[in-house]
């Protein structure tokens, strides 16, 4: 996410000392003031930032690789490597021509002068010549120091199908990670936890059921849990990993500082505590940024648009797209084809015995009213059974838009074999909205409030009309 720039004082490379941030050294001629371009073969590039306390750092800027893109064979990404003070820190992927703000992890620095090194790196795509950081700049926030003190370092996958040690710069790339606290049972403790956000996931859930009860093609993780006491020092004996098989297991592996090495060791990005020592990408993100209460899990990915043209870009060099798109199959159609909405709801105790409902959305359109588009695609395992704030997406006949969508209803449909008579009440729709022609999110055009119960004798109910 992106950084917070607040109170560190900056002296860029070729610069004079004034505020956050400051231009850039031009690496050559025809760049733009304030802009770093890193080229192939090239010599490094490198910034200095005058730390006025000790702290955590981060680095912000606007990443583009031109020639790049996630979509295409052969043109996936440019990787940067990043060191501080001659550490490697964290590597940085760039799946986009298009300039897109990025923000970075630089790990513990003590107050005083440091310099930061970006270097073209290996793992990056042929077509990859050079990338452009353009507005670079560098933060040692007051706030949100303990949160930055424990992010995990998530170390590169190099196991797997392909073998290859720089895969995760051309699959699975890790886009944005975020935390989020809650009281420990301890008076003055309390518990951090942090997500990442990855382009997809080679294995595990399948696509078409990742849009149907996840409302994307991303994989979202939950990675690394920790308590910390009052003054913000890990409590030993409580950091935990989620580890192969969705595991929840202690962490006993090694930090850098008080980073812990996590590795990604699984085809749906579950992590391992023992870092493989010929892992070359490294990946600390920017982690200062939460969720908002009740709200669901994508709802980091909505503030970070691009994340949503990096899933649909792989999605489409992988093969895994249907043509021409059909909502009457399963298979998961044009991702611009579907209504990315996000419900709430909540279920009530069972009456009898059987399965839990679960509650699809429905789409009708203005053109065949008849005619209802499910969520699930009637597949019974496909509705969201969990409670709460809970993404999905509805496939629709290409060329919809929002304008053609004359109701949108919630289906009470049991999960399994049965139906234990439980009522499932829904609450809300807090956005609904289609991607644009680049695979970006358009502004949401379906929202509702109120309180519609679902019962086996009336399972169906129209939440929203235009």
């Amino acid at each position: 996410m992106r950084s917070r720039v607040r109170s560190a004082v900056l002296a860029l490379t070729g610069a004079a000392l004034a505020s956050a941030p400051l231009a850039v050294a031009p690496a050559h001629a025809s760049a733009a003031p304030g802009t770093l371009q890193i080229h192939r073969g090239g010599p490094a590039r490198s910034l200095s930032f005058t730390a006025r306390h000790d702290g955590e750092a981060v680095i912000g800027f606007t990443a583009a690789a031109p020639g790049v893109s996630w979509a295409v064979k052969g043109a996936e990404s440019a990787v940067v490597s990043v060191a501080v003070d001659g550490h490697h820190v964290t590597d940085l992927v760039v799946p986009s021509a298009d300039p897109t703000p990025r923000s970075l992890g630089l790990g513990p620095v003590r107050q005083g002068r440091h310099r930061v090194t970006l270097r073209f790196a290996r793992g990056s795509a042929p077509a990859a010549r050079r990338v452009t950081l353009a507005r670079p700049r560098v933060s040692v926030p007051r706030t949100d120091q303990t949160v930055l003190r424990h992010a995990p370092v998530v170390v590169g996958r190099v196991n797997g199908p392909l073998n290859d040690p720089y895969q995760n710069a051309v699959t699975d790339t890790p886009l944005i990670a975020w935390h989020e606290t809650r009281p420990a049972a301890t008076p003055g403790h309390q518990v951090i936890e942090y997500s990442v956000v990855w382009s997809n996931e080679d294995g595990g859930t399948d696509s078409p059921a990742l849009m149907a009860r996840w409302g994307r093609t991303t994989d979202i993780e939950w990675i690394y849990r920790v308590e910390v006491d009052a003054q913000g020092r890990r409590v030993d004996g409580t950091n935990v990993y989620q580890a192969p098989e969705h595991q929840t297991l202690r962490f006993t592996g090694r930090y850098d500082g008080d980073h812990p090495l996590l590795q990604t060791c699984t085809q749906n990005n579950n992590m391992c505590d023992a870092v493989a020592p010929v892992s070359p990408l490294r990946f600390l993100l920017d982690t200062t940024a939460t969720r908002p209460d009740g709200r669901t899990r994508e709802v980091v990915m909505d503030r970070e648009p691009w994340t949503y043209q990096i899933m649909a870009q792989e999605m489409l060099r992988e093969g895994k797209i249907e043509k021409p798109s059909d909502p009457a199959t399963v298979q998961v159609g044009d991702q611009r084809t579907y209504l990315y909405a996000e419900l709430a709801k909540t279920t009530g105790a069972a009456t009898g015995t059987g399965s839990r409902p679960g509650v699809a959305l429905g789409v009708r359109l203005k053109s065949d009213p008849s005619r209802l588009f499910r969520s699930d695609h009637d597949q019974p395992t496909w509705s969201i059974d969990r409670d709460g704030a809970a993404a999905t997406t509805v496939e629709l006949p290409e060329g919809t838009r929002a304008s053609d969508i004359a109701s949108v209803e919630a289906i009470r449909r049991p999960t399994g074999t049965g139906d234990n008579g439980a009522p499932a009440t829904v609450t809300a729709i807090n956005r609904g909205f289609f991607l644009d022609a680049s695979y970006l999110p358009q502004a949401s055009a379906v929202s509702w409030t109120g309180s519609v119960t679902l019962t086996p004798q009336q399972p169906t109910s129209v939440l929203w009309r235009p």
